[in-house]
């Protein structure tokens, strides 16, 4: 109550005479009286109640800055592994009693290089026979035409029937079919005693022997005895699976022209291993397959990279990144100033009344430090970036402007400014000198990363379909 009030007091008194010779007005003047103590204490309280009302809070503090535009090309991440172009098993084509083996199991071997040697003494004496057999068909014919020319010089005397000339015609053939057969036999002798020293049908690394000398070997069967395996380490493969639906995407892209199909232009590829962080090693899409995988709905897709110092291996678990969308403006904003609700994510714009509005907007990678926004934002709008969590839609806010900063040293996403040679592994080289040799490196799935970097003459942006 307020004290001050003459008229407000902690026990009003009304005083009403008591004239007994008057009964009839102490009644009339009873519902007058409780009204006046009614409005009293009304009037008295309520000055009390707005005297003690809590004042609005001020507008929230926010940090406030404008999304950073760049041109975007954002990759599409693949997983696969490598694979080597040529994979043989060494088989010996004869059997036989494996007598040495000349290589160091594990060891970079050469094409023609010696590796296994079968006992060649059965085989060598075969030849010898062969060889025999060819001198007496030699004789043979010789004996024939000998006879023949006898036989013709006697026709012609009329001394011998033509029966009998026909005769020795027919001997001279044969004695001359019986020398070509021979030959043949000598000659599958000779390959039978070169089988007998296994060589290297290719340049590559050999594995472990699977067969030590003194053991009977089968070959020239199916099921010829396995010698070892011998796989090429330069250039090597890189099998990956494209899903479906980006293989969608990549035809609709194709489509419209706004894309170049893997199958008729040269496409840049970028891989990592298990234990990288860059997609520094470079190579090229030479195959896609003809139909989707019915059981994973895949299109299967093989890169081809150079591999100079070997640290690729067939059978390496690897990650690739290809061309995806793009190229777009972006704008990129911190990653803290973006707000998620039931799965759609937001930000807030500061107006120019300095009040808040909620803006649904499309996310893209992350690239240095910062996010990607395909679509909702606006180049020059305020971005509340700090601070979002005291903010209501629609409510005024106190802004504090700052600007954004690229972090450079968080670009793995982007193309470096250096770059391997197509299809190396090891070597860089500044991209100026990329565009010199026709080497591809323009343009960049989607999850994690984008490029700003220089055009090249082969087509990174073509797409794996």
């Amino acid at each position: 109550m307020d004290r001050s009030n003459p008229y407000c007091s902690s026990t009003p008194e009304i005083s009403i005479s008591d004239d007994r010779n008057s009964p009839s007005k102490a009644p009339r003047l009873l519902p007058w009286v409780g009204l006046l103590t009614a409005l009293l204490a009304v009037g008295c309280g309520g000055e009390s109640e707005q005297a003690g009302a809590p004042q609005a809070p001020p507008p929230p503090s926010v940090t406030v800055a404008e999304p950073v535009a760049k041109s975007i090309t954002e990759w599409d991440e693949y997983t696969g592994r490598l694979a080597a172009v040529s994979s043989v098993e060494v088989r010996a084509r004869v059997s036989g009693y494996l007598q040495e083996v000349h290589f160091e199991e594990g060891a970079m071997v050469e094409k023609g290089d010696l590796l296994y040697v079968v006992d060649p003494r059965p085989y060598e004496a075969t030849l010898a026979e062969t060889r025999a057999q060819l001198r007496r068909a030699e004789v043979r014919l010789e004996l024939a035409r000998s006879e023949l020319d006898r036989a013709q010089r006697l026709f012609e005397r009329r001394a011998i029937s033509e029966e009998e000339m026909d005769v020795r015609t027919q001997e001279e053939k044969e004695a001359a079919a019986g020398l070509e057969a021979t030959k043949a036999a000598v000659e599958a002798a000779q390959l039978d005693v070169g089988f007998t020293r296994v060589r290297a049908p290719l340049s590559g690394r050999i594995s472990n022997t699977r067969v030590t000398p003194g053991n009977l070997i089968r070959g020239g069967t199916a099921d010829a005895t396995l010698l070892t395996t011998l796989v090429s380490m330069d250039p090597i493969y890189f099998y990956f699976s494209a899903d479906e639906q980006s293989v969608l995407r990549y035809l609709r892209w194709i489509a419209a022209g706004t894309r170049q199909s893997a199958r008729e232009h040269n496409t840049s590829v970028f891989l990592r291993l298990a234990d990288e962080q860059d997609y520094s090693r470079r190579g090229l899409i030479d195959f896609v397959d003809n139909r989707i995988d019915q059981a994973t709905s895949t299109l299967q897709v093989r890169a081809v990279f150079d591999n100079p110092g070997q640290m690729l291996l067939p059978g390496m678990f690897g990650k690739i990144r290809v061309a995806g969308r793009g190229p777009y403006d972006g704008l990129l904003i911190p990653a803290e100033a973006v707000g998620v609700d039931q799965a759609d994510p937001f930000v807030y714009v500061v107006d120019e009344n300095d009040t808040a509005r909620r803006r649904v907007v499309e996310l893209g990678p992350e690239a240095y430090g910062l996010r990607v926004v395909r679509k909702g934002l606006e180049a020059g709008e305020r971005v509340i970036i700090e601070g979002i969590q005291r903010v209501r839609p629609d409510s005024p806010v106190t802004p504090e402007t700052t600007e954004l900063q690229l972090d450079e040293s968080r670009s793995s996403g982007v193309m470096p400014d250096t770059l391997p040679v197509a299809g190396s592994s090891d070597a860089r080289v500044p991209a100026d000198e990329s565009q010199a040799d026709g080497d591809p490196a323009d343009n960049d799935q989607a999850e994690d990363g984008v490029d700003s970097g220089p055009d090249t003459k082969a087509d990174p942006g073509a797409d794996p379909a």
